[in-house]
This record gives C-alpha cells, structure tokens and sequence, in this order.
C-alpha cells in the first residue's frame, strides 16, 4: 500500500530521523550516502515498499511507509540531510570546541619542545 505523506508529518520524521542518526554519532556517513544515492531515491522507496512484508516484522509499519512516501521527494530527501548536520553541530559543537583547544595545546608543546632543542 503506497501512502502520501502530508508535509507536517514528512518534517516529524526527517526531525526523528536526524536525531536518531546523530545521537549514534553516524552524521558524516549518513549524509554521505543520502547524498551519492540521493538520484536513486524514488527507486529506493519503491524497494522499501517490495521489503514491506518484510521489514514490518522489525519496524513499526505506519512509519516505515511513511520513510518510504518521504523518500519518493527531493525536497524532503534534501531536509533530512540539511537536519542531520544542524542537529549534528548543535549536539557536538562543545566538544568539537574542547577538542579544538587540546589540539593548539599539543601544537604549542611541541613547538616549545623544538624550539627548546635547538636553543639548548
């Protein structure tokens, strides 16, 4: 059964979609591969539709047709990936930050450390 996918809903999944994807650190691959197969995606969901019977043994039915109907538009194709890296940058750009001033730290020892070798 094909199902239409009205915009509001199509938005509350793309939002729990990103999310799902970022809290398991898999930004960069997903957008990656959302990105290179972003023209097959109408083919993609015509295969999500075939796995159907399949797929509802482990995944909710409702919203595994609805992931199929979103993924038949490249509007909300290009929103999900959009979300996935603001969601992304907002969840880790304090530790991207923290990391970003450990890594001047290290640089700064070491360049002390050669400047002290050849002073010495």
């Amino acid at each position: 059964m094909i199902v239409e996918i009205s915009p509001e809903r199509a938005i509350e999944l793309v939002e729990k979609i990103s999310k799902y994807i970022v809290k398991r650190r898999m930004a960069a691959p997903a957008i990656m591969t959302i990105e290179s197969l972003r023209p097959l995606s109408r083919i993609g969901s015509q295969l999500l539709y075939f796995l159907a019977p399949f797929a509802e043994v482990f995944f909710n039915a409702k919203e595994y047709e609805e992931f199929a109907a979103l993924l038949e538009h490249e509007e909300y194709v290009k929103l999900l990936m959009k979300r996935i890296d603001e969601i992304d940058e907002e969840m880790h750009r304090e530790e991207r930050e923290k990391k970003k001033i450990l890594r001047k730290r290290r640089i700064n020892k070491f360049k002390n450390f050669i400047k002290n070798i050849f002073k010495g």
